[in-house]
């Protein structure tokens, strides 16, 4: 088909995403949308009747992952649009419900100017991306991709002790495994940007070329518990003391390697937490992201060598992996769209790096998959505060509907 240069309905797309947002709104115009709560089938049901309204056909998956698509002229692997309907706690407006809609947008726009696609378009909502109510994120897309197994995730539980597996089969979206996403022509993810990037370089889009690499590690030291007025410094062994020689070692060595290193120490627990006792236990975790897996190799001998460095006071020292992932690299012919896209269009563009996790992540391992950022205002993600120009949401959408008009024109 010969390619069409068309702009979504920016007032219609705003309209949409404030009537998303009514779905479990909180008092500071956030929302809290746990996954498989009733908020959240509240707003799979309204995701579903926009669907149908369009004519498109929505299927469920053993996962409680939702697909929408648009018939196409020819049967062949749709062209995937999407990202998740749930939130964190007290989260923000735009939070993976931009991505879904930009689905849901780019359909409308074509069903109005009664294009009918060459091949399908199908509208993704993943469950359980937040990981918010049951560990881990991006659960479902996890499953999908191979990354986690089902049986295990159906038993993870909430703070009320509810499983996955009651959840979802309460929530009456419980669908077929045959439903599952199996393939696709690309899979297209829009997000905000989650962090000051953007908005600080008073750009309007990021074309994301990868999802980085980390690594989690949690570092136990261990020393001895006396008496805190009786016991003279030289002859303690106290494990907060050098937990503070570690860190300080930690932070003048890993903010050396490389100024795109970043690294965080999120969490300290301090035994026995008593003001009169020193302490004889400390456990803290540290994390580092970086797209080159080089210098995340880098940090992960570092980190093993802490109990070596000498400037432990006489305490034991034990560093244990939690986690980590390579970088994820998404498809280099669906990015050169993006930003083929986002320069015919006028916006103001640069490639960039998400240090943060998407669904689109596990799906990239098997179809040619591609994210696009657009910018977070003051950076603020996950809290009610949470905010990107409307303007900037229709730039979005516009360089994603570009992009699927240039690949139904191949």
């Amino acid at each position: 088909m010969q390619r069409q240069k068309l702009l979504i309905n920016g007032d219609r797309l705003k309209q949409t995403l404030e009537q998303f947002a009514d779905f479990g709104q909180t008092e500071n115009n956030g929302v809290t949308r746990l996954s498989l709560s009733e908020e959240d089938c509240r707003v799979r049901d309204y995701f579903r009747t926009c669907c149908e309204e369009l004519g498109l056909t929505v299927k469920v998956d053993d996962m409680g992952c939702m697909y929408a698509t648009l018939e196409g002229i020819e049967n062949k692997p749709p062209i995937l649009i999407g990202s998740h309907l749930d939130s964190v706690k007290k989260g923000g407006r735009f939070d993976g419900v931009l991505g879904v809609l930009t689905g849901l947008e780019v359909v409308r726009t074509l069903v109005e100017n009664k294009i009918k696609p060459q091949i399908p378009i199908t509208l993704v909502n993943f469950t359980n991306e937040e990981g918010a109510r049951f560990e881990p994120s991006m659960m479902a897309s996890g499953v999908l991709s191979g990354k986690f197994e089902k049986a295990v995730m159906l038993q993870k539980v909430d703070a009320d002790g509810v499983t996955f597996e009651e959840a979802l089969k309460k929530s009456g979206y419980e669908g077929q495994i045959e439903n599952r996403l199996q393939e696709g022509t690309a899979f297209l993810e829009l997000h905000i940007e989650q962090g000051p990037i953007l908005e600080k370089e008073a750009l309007a889009i990021g074309v994301v070329e990868c999802v980085v690499g980390m690594a989690c590690y949690e570092i136990e030291v261990t020393g001895e518990s006396d008496h805190a007025g009786t016991t003279p410094m030289s002859m303690r062994k106290d494990a907060l003391f050098a937990t503070n020689n570690l860190i300080n070692e930690i932070r003048k060595h890993l903010g050396s390697l490389d100024e795109e290193l970043v690294f965080t120490i999120g969490r300290v627990n301090v035994y026995p937490s008593i003001h009169t006792v020193i302490p004889n236990k400390v456990i803290f975790t540290l994390e580092a992201r970086h797209k080159d897996m080089e210098i995340v190799n880098a940090v992960k001998d570092f980190i093993q060598g802490l109990p070596y460095l000498g400037v432990n006071e006489g305490c034991e020292v034990k560093t244990t992996k939690l986690w980590d992932r390579d970088t994820v690299w998404f498809d280099q012919e669906l990015l050169q769209h993006f930003d083929q896209s986002a320069q015919s269009l006028g916006y103001s563009n640069k490639r960039m790096v998400s240090g943060a996790g998407h669904d689109a992540q596990f799906i990239a391992s098997y179809v040619p998959t591609a994210m696009l950022f657009v910018p977070s205002i003051n950076g603020k993600s996950h809290c009610e505060e949470e905010l990107t120009t409307w303007e900037d949401c229709e730039k979005g959408v516009n360089v994603v509907l570009d992009t699927v008009l240039a690949l139904l024109s191949k």
